[in-house]
């Protein structure tokens, strides 16, 4: 079953803009992957109340060739491999692999919940997406994804590099 998905990477731990590069890499190594297009990086703020670093966040598609179960299990494992702690729930990651769209799917379970339950919030989501795919729709609201943006305050800073 061949899908598209877009997912949202980020980093703010060390070099956070090769971070996001290695990821996408490490994605494009798994012969179930095939990146279809990559955003552009954006400098971003913490969306949380956690003391931290500003982040850079991007977002690619792709096509997966298996269950969304077994993407979310690749990038977590990439995560790991990277270096990702999570003691600090939402707190500073050296990389952070969130699928936010597995073509129309809506999955709500413990461990994977798609779509993204914060992507329609969030502009370090929405602006990456709408740039690789303009006319997206959100699956549960049936909305498209750029029509979010609107409802964002601008205490969420973003900034195109």
């Amino acid at each position: 079953m061949i899908q598209k998905a877009l997912i949202s990477i980020g980093s703010n731990i060390g070099d956070r803009i090769n971070n996001c590069i290695s990821s996408i890499k490490k994605i494009k190594e798994d012969k179930r992957a095939v990146v279809l297009k990559e955003s552009s990086m954006y400098e971003t703020s913490p969306v949380d109340n956690i003391a931290q670093d500003d982040f850079i966040n991007c977002a690619i598609s792709i096509y997966w060739d298996s269950t969304p179960h077994e993407l979310l299990k690749m990038l977590m494992s990439i995560e790991d491999k990277m270096g990702r702690k999570r003691d600090i729930p939402k707190g500073p990651r050296v990389i952070d692999l969130d699928i936010i769209l597995f073509g129309d799917m809506v999955i709500d379970t413990e461990q994977l919940k798609i779509p993204h339950p914060y992507a329609h919030r969030r502009k370090f989501v929405i602006i990456p997406c709408i740039e690789i795919e303009p006319e997206i729709i959100h699956p549960v609201f049936n909305k498209k994804l750029k029509d979010f943006l609107c409802h964002i305050g601008d205490e969420q800073k973003i900034s195109k590099l």
